[in-house]
């Protein structure tokens, strides 16, 4: 999850906005993380596009 969609426990908050320390601790650590920077619908189609390779993968070396 992107954390311009959370919500701060602490001030009721969204994250991205950095209202509080803990918003800005949390925004930062996410902003380092890889998959941090990554839509739902980004990460969604990668898994697609792993679960369509992998079944090409499967189909290509089934014996004829």
């Amino acid at each position: 999850m992107t954390y311009d969609r959370l919500v701060c426990a602490n001030c009721a908050a969204p994250v991205s906005e950095g209202r509080c320390p803990v918003c800005r601790a949390n925004r930062e650590r996410m902003q380092q993380s890889p998959w941090g920077a990554l839509s739902p619908s980004a990460l969604l189609a990668l898994f697609l596009l792993l679960v369509a390779t992998a079944a090409a993968l499967v189909v290509a070396h089934q014996p004829a």
